[in-house]
């Protein structure tokens, strides 16, 4: 059964203080629109009051909901609370431009990590912050699609993988690279409180379509740092989840972020650094942009 929804938020409403879930005005219209443009998306959150078709009483997993009521969006928060997800899993060098601008072979099994669920932010007025040790001129991004998994599965068939896709959104894998390259396990450095900023919308696979096909771009200060598109993925969207099941259960609400394309700061010439202040977007086709800004603690 499709969802009741394409495109939820989750949000503080201005006229109860409290936390719904909702969706904006229908995706046809003008509001998305502008969302596919990170200046008017940002914008739109920041100065103006919008009216949130807010669903009641609706779960995000399900399709089914009471009735629809409009509550004005007070304060976007990340599609999921940290508390509705269990793990993050993170896939390494999976885009084939990424390996050639790393000199990296093209891996024949996919390269994994994880990020604990403390990791998650939401987007602006969301900040991304840096940590005092990490506030060593290595504090870097890496603009990625995310997916949220609808429904726990293990030894899932390549085939059967995107029913188990709930939505996708924008993320940023945010990594403290010297300490990323003092040890050969990257959760540490990777897996810092706020290191996994998602947003600003959860889209359904019904609204997306096909998701090896989506532009990518890391935007740093009004500069595109990162270009790329999900069709230069190794390993796709169903071979991810299917391989990622293997002997595990994917448990409900687990979010996989599935690599980045060239351009990381680290990499760059000269390299790019995320100072405090500076203003740091992931903007993917079909989703929107992912805003935040870097705090150094």
């Amino acid at each position: 059964m499709a969802a009741a929804w394409t495109h939820l938020v989750r949000f503080i409403a201005e006229e109860d203080a409290q936390i719904h879930f909702g969706t904006l005005t229908p995706p046809n219209t003008l509001t998305w629109d502008c969302c596919r443009q990170p200046d008017k998306w940002f914008c739109f959150f920041r100065n103006s009051h919008r009216e949130v078709m807010h669903i009641k009483q609706v779960s995000h997993y399900h399709s089914s909901f009471i009735c629809f009521l409009m509550a004005l969006l007070g304060k976007l928060l990340s599609p999921l609370a940290a508390s509705d997800v269990p793990i993050i899993r993170c896939m390494g060098l999976n885009y084939r431009d990424h390996a050639k601008e790393a000199n990296m072979a093209i891996p024949n099994d996919p390269v994994l990590f994880i990020k604990p669920r403390t990791a998650i932010a939401g987007p602006f007025p969301g900040k991304i912050a840096v940590p005092k040790f990490a506030q060593d001129g290595s504090s870097d991004y890496e603009a990625e699609l995310s997916l949220v998994i609808s429904k726990d599965g293990r030894d899932i068939k390549v085939e059967d993988a995107l029913d188990y896709v709930l939505g996708y959104t924008c993320s940023n894998d945010v990594s403290a690279r010297n300490a990323q390259f003092l040890n050969s396990q990257w959760c540490f450095s990777k897996g810092l409180d706020g290191s996994a900023p998602i947003g600003p919308v959860l889209v359904s696979p019904a609204a997306i379509g096909d998701a090896g096909k989506l532009a990518i771009k890391a935007i740093h200060n009004s500069n595109v740092v990162q270009d790329s598109n999900t069709k230069e993925m190794i390993f796709d969207i169903a071979t991810t989840i299917s391989y990622l099941s293997k002997g595990t259960t994917l448990e409900r609400g687990t979010i996989i972020m599935t690599g980045t394309g060239p351009g990381i700061g680290c990499m760059r010439s000269p390299k790019v650094v995320l100072n405090h202040g500076d203003d740091m977007r992931v903007e993917i086709e079909k989703i929107g942009t992912l805003i935040n800004e870097i705090y150094y603690e």
